[in-house]
Order: C-alpha cells, then sequence, then structure tokens
C-alpha cells in the first residue's frame, strides 16, 4: 500500500480528540473540499479506495466518529448526540482546513455517517456546498428496520466463529467480495477490532459509544433534517431484498423536500451490490461526488 495519508487531531471542547486522515489534493483549486464519514462501528479507513481517487481532483479528508478508530470516546451522558456528533465534524473540516479560509465543504457519509453528514450540512448552512449520502441518511431507522435500538444493538455481535482469531475476522470480510479485496481492505478491516492476548479479536468501537451511536441514530428524522440542508443532495442506493421500497421512502423525502421549498434529492440506484458501495463501487461513488463538487457555484 502506497501514498498513505497524514492522520491528526482536533481537539473539542471539554478536550475530546478527534482523529482525522489527510489524504491532500491540488494545492491551487478553489473549489469545495471533501470530509468522508464512516459508518458505525468502522473508521476513516473505509473510504481509502474512494479518497485516493478524490485527492487526485480536490482536497479530501476521512475522519474517525467519537469512539470509533483513534478518536476519544467520552462517557458523559450524551456524547453521542447527533449535534455534538455534528459538530465534530465541523471540527474537522475546518482543522484539516478542508474548510478554512472560507473554502466550502462538500460532506459525504455512508450509512450512519450519512445521518451524521446530514446533521453537520443543515449545521452549516450555505458552508456546506453539498451533501452526498451513500446507502443511508434518507430513513427513520424504526420505521425502517421494524425493530427498537435495544433489539438493533442485540443483532450486531458477530458470530463467535469469526472474532476466533485476527485470521478468520480477516477471511471473513474477504469472503464479501474476493475480487475487491486488497491492502486497503486489509487495513480497513484490521482497524475495527483489536486482538487480544488469547488470540481472539474484539471490536474496536467501545462498547457505550457504539450503544450510545445506536441511540442517537434512532432519533433521527430524515425529513425534517433534510429540509434544512441548503446545499444541494445526491443520494447513492445500494440494492437490497427491499430496495424497491427504500427507494421509495427516498422520493417521499425528496418530494417533501420539493413541497418544503428545497430542490429534489438526485438518486443513483446500484445493481446487485452491499451496503459497503465504498468497495464495490469506488469508482462510481467518486465520480457522483466529484460531480456534485464541480457543480458548485
Amino acid at each position: 500500500m502506497t501514498d498513505l495519508p497524514a492522520g491528526f487531531v482536533v481537539t473539542v471542547v471539554p478536550g475530546d480528540r478527534i482523529h482525522f486522515l489527510d489524504w491532500g489534493g491540488p494545492a491551487t483549486t478553489s473549489g469545495p473540499g471533501a470530509l468522508l464519514i464512516h459508518g458505525l462501528s468502522q473508521t476513516a479507513w473505509i473510504w481509502a479506495p474512494v479518497a485516493r481517487r478524490l485527492a487526485a481532483t480536490i482536497p479530501t479528508v476521512t475522519m474517525d466518529l467519537r469512539g470509533h478508530g483513534l478518536s476519544d470516546a467520552p462517557t458523559e451522558d450524551g456524547a453521542y448526540a447527533l449535534a455534538v456528533l455534528a459538530d465534530d465534524v465541523i471540527a474537522a473540516a475546518e482543522g484539516s482546513e478542508v474548510a478554512a479560509d472560507g473554502r466550502r465543504v462538500l460532506l459525504v457519509g455512508h450509512g450512519f455517517g450519512a445521518i451524521v453528514a446530514a446533521v453537520a450540512a443543515a449545521r452549516l448552512g450555505e458552508r456546506c456546498s453539498g451533501l452526498v449520502l451513500v446507502d443511508g441518511g434518507w430513513e427513520s431507522l424504526e420505521a425502517s428496520t421494524g425493530v427498537d435500538a435495544d433489539e438493533f444493538i442485540r443483532g450486531l455481535d458477530e458470530p463467535p466463529e469469526v472474532m476466533r482469531s485476527l485470521r478468520a475476522f480477516l477471511a471473513d470480510r474477504r469472503a464479501f467480495d474476493p475480487p475487491t479485496w486488497d491492502d486497503d481492505q486489509d487495513t480497513a478491516a484490521r482497524a475495527t477490532v483489536v486482538e487480544t492476548h488469547a488470540g481472539r479479536v474484539v471490536p474496536a468501537t467501545r462498547p457505550h459509544a457504539l450503544e450510545a451511536c445506536v441511540r442517537a441514530m434512532f432519533t433521527y428524522e430524515p425529513a425534517l433534517t433534510l429540509a434544512l440542508v441548503e446545499a444541494p443532495i445526491v443520494a447513492l442506493v445500494a440494492a437490497a431484498d427491499d430496495a424497491g421500497s427504500r427507494v421509495g421512502t427516498l422520493a417521499a423525502v425528496s418530494d417533501a423536500l420539493v413541497a418544503a421549498g428545497r430542490g429534489a434529492i438526485k438518486v443513483r440506484s446500484f445493481g446487485s451490490v452491499g451496503h459497503n458501495l465504498m468497495r464495490y463501487r469506488p469508482t462510481d461513488v467518486t465520480d457522483a461526488i466529484l460531480s456534485l463538487a464541480h457543480s458548485a457555484p
């Protein structure tokens, strides 16, 4: 693996450190920079296939949400509220300079990260040039999953045989789609677990942070939040058994935005592909982000 990004931290009140990776980008570009936000139980490294492509054209940064990766994991009540997570995004954007000196920032989020990106975009107002929702961010989780937060949390446990060793864990991740497995995927997978002295692996995401993030996720009201986003919105939808239902939900949210005087959400649906579009369709995800970046005034 070549061209490793530089890692940095930005400190937010009351002293929590938020880690991000700076993938670089053209020094002379006057357009927006991009900040990419991972999903639940992932880290900044999941974006590597897209970030490498983006950085050839625009300044690109990926971040670790609090409780994930190398960011701090505070234990205070309310530390993982969506507004707090969104403020971390803004701090990372400003601290990394993708949103410094008046530069507008393009926010991109995957899954849970799409929810956080949407809240951050609403808080940024005209400072956000665009919002890309990668397979998430337009659904009420309770309505779309049919379960409450407690049941959702119980369903997050990995099978024991997958966690029995690092080798077993990596083999499981590789098996999702062997042709797309490479050094970046290996790094991204390793960043999500910790190997114990006994040789087993456990999730790197702190349990209290994971639970708090899920509970925050279940408070999200997509139509209300997205109506506050001033920037254009693009949604990338991964196919699934309920893909038609998900696209219908997205269309309903888009119609609500139009009725509220906002622009419609531009939608791109993919064929038979999994949730991790950054791994399975990195070129398409990159093209969607760049298309929105280049259309920014």
